[in-house]
């Protein structure tokens, strides 16, 4: 437990070439209760920020050389929404000039610092205790800085916080897993599983027992007795994918669990109690559904009490330079491949693209960059591999 709260929920990261000084405060800021990461250079730094969530940034200005500026300036637009600090033994550092929000003196205590960060990020602190487990369980796919997702991210803590309805709608490869993922993990049913089942990828014969489960020998190939998704999600969260491509006779049987929470194993009469979140998502427009007869109108007021549209990549292109970067490290880290540095007018050149595929085909290409790349990413590059998907 810490001994100084104060500062739970707070992420700082800080940035010196040396790590000396920066070694020193970390464990005073860690005892009251900061999330506290180190980087050694800017490029360390720019992976960190990428993964965004970051309060407040402090960097030691002594350990740095002159010619380290126009990375400093780099680091400033990557830190986004971050209070940045700059530390030195020099009196002359005009915070405004340097566009930060504030220029220290060493020595400085992590007390000092504490009490600092404590008092500035106060009126921010409600929002900040919310937005930083939200980026936790929305990583990898739903990082952001555009307007478009901060306002998808401003509606998930209430979705979270009560049981009705969610449908997400949005294209193919936009996240809406993972929000449903982070509705999960903000809700009161966090503690039990998260189940999903793409209701497109189930035969029509066979999601009846996939939904509810069977009775050994209730069909032919039924050797033994198994649970459907309703009961392995009992407790928590069971999120139904294209559920627009549900048969209706699958329709009328979801309805009748949403309304009586109860669920009958296929060749039994025996009724099973179960208590689900259900999450619904579709890529399709399920009002046009209804209107053409393919979808029951009770179920979508049903799963429709709050609907959320997750937008396409397109939409958002803002992001692109940090999820670019962010799936360089995840591929280099979960992949075991060597780590590739972009440059920025590579990832200006990814900006300029047709993301059909969307976040999805994003990753794609940057493993396919990561693989066919040397030992640096370039605009060249990009052109030459990734342009001929999309033109």
């Amino acid at each position: 437990m810490s001994l100084h709260p104060r500062l739970e929920g707070i992420t700082v990261l800080l940035l010196d070439a040396q790590g000396q000084t920066m070694r020193a405060l970390k464990p005073g800021l860690d005892q009251q209760g900061a999330k506290v990461s180190l980087a050694g250079d800017f490029a360390q730094a720019g992976v960190q920020l990428a993964r965004a969530g970051v309060s407040a940034l402090l960097l030691d200005v002594d350990s740095l050389e002159e010619t380290d500026f126009a990375e400093f300036v780099k680091l400033q637009k990557a830190a986004q929404g971050a209070k940045i600090y700059l530390l030195s033994s020099r009196d002359d550092l005009d915070a405004t000039a340097l566009g930060v929000t504030a220029c220290l003196k060493k020595p400085l205590t992590p007390q000092a610092f504490g009490s600092l960060l404590a008092k500035e990020l106060q009126q921010s602190q409600g929002a900040l205790s919310q937005v930083d487990p939200l980026i936790e369980v929305l990583r990898p796919y739903l990082l952001f800085r555009s307007e478009k997702m901060r306002r998808v991210m401003g509606l998930l803590p209430q979705t979270a916080a009560n049981p009705h309805g969610v449908l997400l709608t949005g294209e193919t490869g936009t996240g809406k897993e993972m929000v449903a993922r982070a509705i999960h993990n903000l809700s009161p049913f966090k503690g039990g599983p998260f189940v999903a089942v793409n209701c497109g990828a189930i035969p029509e014969s066979l999601i009846e027992g996939e939904l509810f489960g069977h009775e050994k020998g209730a069909f032919t190939s039924a050797v033994k007795q198994h649970k459907g998704k309703f009961e392995q999600a009992d407790g928590g969260t069971l999120f139904l994918d294209e559920i627009g491509d549900m048969s209706l006779a699958a329709q009328a049987k979801v309805l009748r669990v949403l309304q009586e929470n109860k669920i009958t194993r296929v060749g039994s009469d025996k009724d099973i109690s179960v208590k689900v979140r259900v999450i619904a998502a579709t890529n399709k427009n399920l009002t046009e559904e209804i209107e053409k007869g393919s979808f029951r109108e009770d179920l979508y007021h049903r799963i429709s009490v709050i609907v959320i549209h997750v937008p396409p990549l397109t939409q958002r292109k803002e992001d692109i330079p940090m999820l670019t970067k962010y799936f360089l490290e995840q591929i280099s880290t979960e992949g075991g491949m060597p780590y590739r540095e972009i440059d920025e007018d590579a990832v200006e050149e990814l900006t300029t693209y047709k993301w059909t595929g969307n976040i999805r085909e994003l990753r794609n290409v940057v493993e396919r960059l990561m693989i066919l790349s040397n030992n640096r990413i370039t605009k060249d590059d990009v052109i030459a591999f990734a342009k001929p998907i999309f033109r």
